[in-house]
């Protein structure tokens, strides 16, 4: 293994791949962009009701969660494809499996969602 010493230009090149990725996935996975399209309908909503720094934390973190889960589960979809692309139920289950994780991860974004929105926007109306 070649250990290849420190070097900013390549650090910032490490950065394209991954903002590559982050377009591929919004380019390549439908769900990417519901999660994207929540996502930025979350941060205006948190501008317009003006969250304090522990719900933008939990917001950040919430939405943070979402992407990650989503690009582990393509990467694990794509992954297992290569090695089986056909219908294959040991296969299945692992991409059920990240699956899962994505809806849980949903799940979650919803809940704290509503924790931190529903109460402000009751506020809000009452006014």
């Amino acid at each position: 293994m070649i250990i290849k010493k420190f070097s900013l230009l390549s650090r910032l090149h490490s950065f394209k791949y991954a903002l590559d990725g982050i377009i591929m996935m919004i380019k390549k996975e439908h769900n990417s962009r519901i999660h994207l399209f929540v996502a930025v309908l979350a941060i205006i909503s948190g501008i317009f009701l003006n969250l304090n720094a522990i719900e933008w934390s939990l917001v950040v973190i919430i939405i943070g969660l979402v992407f990650i889960t989503e690009l582990i589960n393509s990467a694990i979809e794509r992954i297992t494809d290569i090695f089986d692309p056909e219908i294959n139920l040991k296969i299945k289950y692992i991409k059920d499996y990240t699956a899962a994780s994505v809806l849980i991860s949903a799940i979650i974004s919803v809940i704290i969602g509503g924790i931190i929105f529903i109460p402000k926007l009751i506020e809000l109306i009452k006014k």
